[in-house]
């Protein structure tokens, strides 16, 4: 009995054709827990259609994907001098976010990227100059724009990349590759129209991988069902039954990222009320799960444990049964799975 993660393929992988094609030259990302998917499997998705790179996080992350993936791989991570080394093979392209960077990477295959308006991580303009002698001593794969998702201040990110072209090009550097993240296929075709000399590619992840959201369901078995009557006690901290009804476990807990959520940025007045609202029914014990049945997210009897969790499903409702499965609505990039099936 076990989380699964069911995967309708054919749908799925209709889904990643639709966006390579809009976007030529892409290089899928598969970093973290591989989007819910797994190194293994996004691996090997990425050589069956015919990708040359993949990205990845870290370089821990690509000394362990090296092995399912033959073609090259790029670390997102920027390199800072006195990281941990870390063994890898010459096909490996290591991100450089400083001149001293690109100074210490003597030999190695490199992208260099660019600060953008994100003010994560970036090589400044004022340093543009100084990269000339620089590159001299590396094998420069190209330039790199990671770009915010939204632009509340009304800018526009085609706007954003050429301002850095025409900054690279006035300090007479290569533009042979640029690698951008977060683009419109649109956007991205302009950039092509406006720098034919230049090749654009476009990095990856959420949208190749987790774009169609109904290609893919997460289910929890249902590992056991006791009946329960009001005032009843039970649990870790034999708290009481609020009403009649079945106390039911099922596969997925914390160790799967069940009940861990990733902080989220709210817009508009009712997201922001909701949110008030779910904090003050967790003060009172009061913690909606993931999990559905008879057509409703259910609620935790107690906090979720490491591999199950226990749900309470009022009389009125149908009973559960061992061995049916429930689903859970959760999130990919934060969740564990115990098996992967195909349909």
């Amino acid at each position: 009995m076990a989380l699964s993660l069911y995967v309708d393929t054919a749908r799925w992988r209709a889904h990643q054709k639709s966006v390579i094609d809009q976007f030529p030259g892409l290089v899928p990302v598969c970093k973290g827990n591989g989007y819910g998917f797994g190194h293994e499997r996004l691996s090997e998705e990425a050589a069956r259609f015919g990708a040359d790179m993949l990205a990845v996080g870290t370089t821990y992350e690509a000394a362990r994907i090296k092995d399912w993936f033959g073609g090259d791989l790029l670390v997102l991570t920027p390199f800072r001098r006195g990281e941990e080394p870390v063994p890898l093979p010459d096909r490996v392209v290591r991100s450089v976010s400083s001149v001293d960077g690109v100074h210490a990477l003597v030999g190695a295959r490199v992208v260099i990227e660019c600060m953008s308006s994100m003010k994560r991580h970036g090589i400044a303009e004022q340093d543009l100059g100084h990269l000339h002698a620089a590159i001299e001593d590396v094998r420069l794969e190209g330039f790199a724009l990671h770009l915010p998702l939204d632009r509340t201040d009304g800018s526009d990110a085609v706007e954003e990349v050429i301002g850095w072209m025409d900054r690279l090009r006035a300090a007479r550097l290569p533009l042979h590759t640029m690698f951008v993240s977060h683009l419109r296929a649109q956007e991205q075709a302009r950039l092509q129209q406006q720098f034919p000399q230049t090749r654009f590619r476009a990095r990856i992840g959420t949208r190749l991988w987790l774009g169609d959201h109904d290609s893919t369901e997460y289910r929890g078995a249902v590992l056991d069902v006791t009946r329960v009557a009001k005032g009843d006690r039970f649990g870790y901290r034999q708290q009481k039954v609020a009403s009649d009804g079945w106390l039911v476990v099922v596969a997925g807990g914390t160790s799967h990222g069940v009940g861990l959520e990733a902080p989220k940025a709210l817009h508009g007045v009712m997201p922001r009320a909701k949110g008030v609202a779910r904090a003050g029914l967790a003060t009172v014990n009061r913690n909606l799960s993931p999990f559905v049945w008879a057509g409703k997210q259910r609620w935790f009897a107690e906090p979720p444990h490491m591999q199950v969790s226990i749900l309470f499903v009022p009389a009125d409702a149908q009973e559960p049964k061992v061995g049916d499965e429930l689903v859970a609505h959760l999130r990919h990039t934060t969740t564990q799975f115990d098996r992967l099936v195909d349909r």
